[in-house]
């Protein structure tokens, strides 16, 4: 029996690989991205509420309309821009499968997409199972800033689509409005698409503000926007997100996902759009940024450093060359096994290993669970 290989990552991902070893050695887990604390109880009581009343069978292909209708309602408050439920909005379950969706949407044998690296592990095996091509393009340590003239020189007459991510996973940098306007410079005269995953869209810390590709006009009619419920209110378990993109795209788009999820969660979906409606609901971001500003001041008292905080995202990176001269995964793996406390590897997120000496933490965290980790790191366990 022969078995079609569709992409070249190869084993366990990474993340599996560190929760099981966490597992394993009853380590602490700051490795994967998800909280240990309590999502808001409003929330679970809309959910049970839309269980009880009987919204337990299928939801439209499209997701339910009260739901879409308030995500618009949201975007424009809270980006002053215009989103038509009915042509622009699909509801998926999770931006993972969103971005899957997307690439299939538009890739064909021999494409190309490119991706700056350190990348959320998906994209590449995403793109290798529709026939396509990565090319890759380094961010760097410390501020891990785009390099325009290395994507311009990545560009080719194959290039379809290049897929963004802000805030940033691994690396918690956040990017500014000038960098969609060099996007947008970049692309103004091709047929180049856009995908921007933008789930940690919510998670956004000091001051700063997250500029959506949806704002930037230019690159709105070309783009896909991929958003998280699990990311803004902390229940990644749920596996519910959203695509958002012109109604050409969200066609395409849409003739995809029928003949994979059709629908999503019902009675999660009748929850969010309830929620969503509430006149107040918790600062996700305040909640966040005291909860790295909390990891920060304790990670202080370690051998570990780190030379900017994380301006969004669960994660911040830390190097560890004070402590271990070993390869990022070998030194994850020697203090998960003799710490207790598990991480992830930056290499784990370059297509090539690249290997920075830099750990990537999870600060998602309840203060006590972050306060453990960080006694164990200081040698009290």
């Amino acid at each position: 029996m022969h078995l079609p290989q569709k992409h070249s990552a190869t084993g366990t991902t990474i993340f599996t690989v560190m929760s099981a070893l966490a597992q394993a050695h009853q380590a602490i887990n700051l490795s994967q991205g998800f909280p240990d604390f309590p999502i808001d109880e409003q929330l679970i009581t809309l959910v049970a509420d839309a269980m009880k009343a009987g919204h337990n069978q299928y939801a439209p292909l499209a997701g339910l309309p009260q739901l879409r209708q308030a995500i618009a309602q949201d975007f424009a408050q809270r980006y002053q821009v215009t989103v038509d439920p009915e042509t622009e909005l699909t509801i998926t379950p999770g931006a993972t499968y969103g971005i899957y969706t997307a690439f299939t949407s538009i890739l064909e044998a021999g494409d190309e997409v490119i991706v700056l690296e350190p990348a959320y592990d998906s994209y590449i095996p995403n793109i290798e199972m529709n026939g396509a091509r990565p090319v890759t393009v380094m961010l760097s340590p410390p501020d891990f800033k785009v390099n325009w003239e290395a994507v311009q020189r990545a560009i080719s007459p194959r290039t379809k689509a290049i897929i963004v991510n802000t805030p940033h996973n691994p690396t918690g940098t956040v990017w500014e409005k000038e960098d969609w306007d060099q996007l947008a410079a970049l692309v103004a005269d091709t047929n180049i698409f856009i995908l921007s995953d933008e789930v940690y869209e919510q998670l956004v810390y000091d001051g700063r503000r997250h500029y959506s590709v949806l704002q930037h006009e230019a690159l709105r009619q070309r783009s896909f926007a991929l958003f998280s419920f699990g990311k803004a209110f902390h229940n990644t378990g749920w596996k519910v997100g959203y695509c958002i993109a012109p109604p050409l795209l969200t066609s395409a788009f849409r003739r995809i996902h029928q003949f994979l999820a059709f629908s999503v969660n019902t009675p999660a979906q009748h929850g969010l759009a309830a929620y969503l409606q509430l006149p107040e609901r918790p600062n996700a971001a305040a909640l966040l940024q005291g909860k790295r500003d909390y990891f920060l001041s304790l990670l202080q008292e370690t051998p570990f450093r780190i030379t900017t905080p994380a301006a969004g995202s669960y994660f911040q990176l830390a190097r560890y060359d004070a402590l271990s001269d070993l390869p990022d995964r070998e030194a994850a793996e020697w203090l998960t096994k003799t710490h207790g406390v598990a991480t992830i590897p930056v290499s784990a997120f370059y297509s090539n290993g690249r290997d920075e000496h830099l750990l990537r933490f999870c600060f998602a965290k309840k203060e006590e669970t972050l306060a453990a980790a960080i006694a164990r790191l200081k040698g009290k366990r």
